[in-house]
Order: structure tokens, then sequence, then C-alpha cells
């Protein structure tokens, strides 16, 4: 069978018979890691949500000590270069940003939120910076254009 012989060269070659009968064609098989690819530039990724927000408290705070003084600029920046990054990934997201900068002093903090939205598309993170005179928790919402 011709079809049988072409589904072993390529990414068919070496599979077992069971993933190479799952497509008819090669063109059949590019178009389903296509389609998968595109779901993935599409989705609200966690991970890489969470090193744009660590790059971006790094940046800014870069290991200073708690200052009072310093705590409003330094929440902006964190802000605006989270989102700036992230717009930059150019995926079909709205974003909220939120920072709280915190000094390490015994205090607690209690934060909450709620969101009604599709999970299926949509999703939200939390990062927490931890030194040894404060915490950094920035929050990112993503919701699917």
């Amino acid at each position: 069978m011709i079809l049988g012989n072409c589904l072993n060269v390529g990414p068919f070659a070496g599979k077992p018979p069971a993933i190479r009968s799952q497509f008819s064609s090669f063109a059949q098989f590019k178009q389903r890691m296509d389609d998968l690819q595109g779901v993935e530039e599409k989705a609200f990724v966690v991970d890489e949500v969470n090193n744009v927000i660590k790059e971006s408290i790094e940046n800014t705070i870069q290991n200073a000590a708690y200052h009072h003084n310093k705590v409003g600029q330094w929440n902006s920046n964190i802000v605006e270069q989270t989102l700036k990054r992230l717009t930059g990934l150019n995926k079909p997201f709205k974003y909220i940003v939120t920072c709280t900068i915190m000094q390490k002093n015994g205090a607690g903090l209690h934060s909450a939120s709620s969101c009604y939205w599709d999970n299926s598309s949509d999703g939200s993170t939390t990062y927490k910076y931890d030194s040894k005179t404060m915490y950094v928790i920035v929050n990112v919402f993503g919701l699917a254009i």
C-alpha cells in the first residue's frame, strides 16, 4: 500500500502503526500539528506569564532592600513592564495586571479575587517574589479577545 509506505517516513518513521493510522496523509498530519500550534499560540500559558512577571520584578527591584519612598515607582515600573512584555507576546488577550509590594515586618496580608469568564480561553496567575525585606505579589488576568 503506497499510503502506508509514505506514512512510514518523516515524522511517522518508526512510529507504531496505531500512530500512523490516525492520519490518512502527511497533509492531514501537518494540518493537525498546525491546529495544535495555533491553539497553543492563543492559550494563556501560566509558566510563560510567570516568567514575564519574574523578569519585570527582578529588573525593577534588583535585589534592593525595601524602601518606602521607592515603592510607588517600583510598583508602577513592575506593572508597566509586565503589561508591555505581555502585549509583546502578540496573544489575543486583554490583560489586567496588579502589584502589591509589602515590607516584611510580620504583618499579615489576605487577598481574594473572583472572576466570571470562560475557563477554556481566559486565565490568571499570581506570582510572589520574596526577598529578605519585602514581598512583591503580582496578579495577571488574561481575557481572550
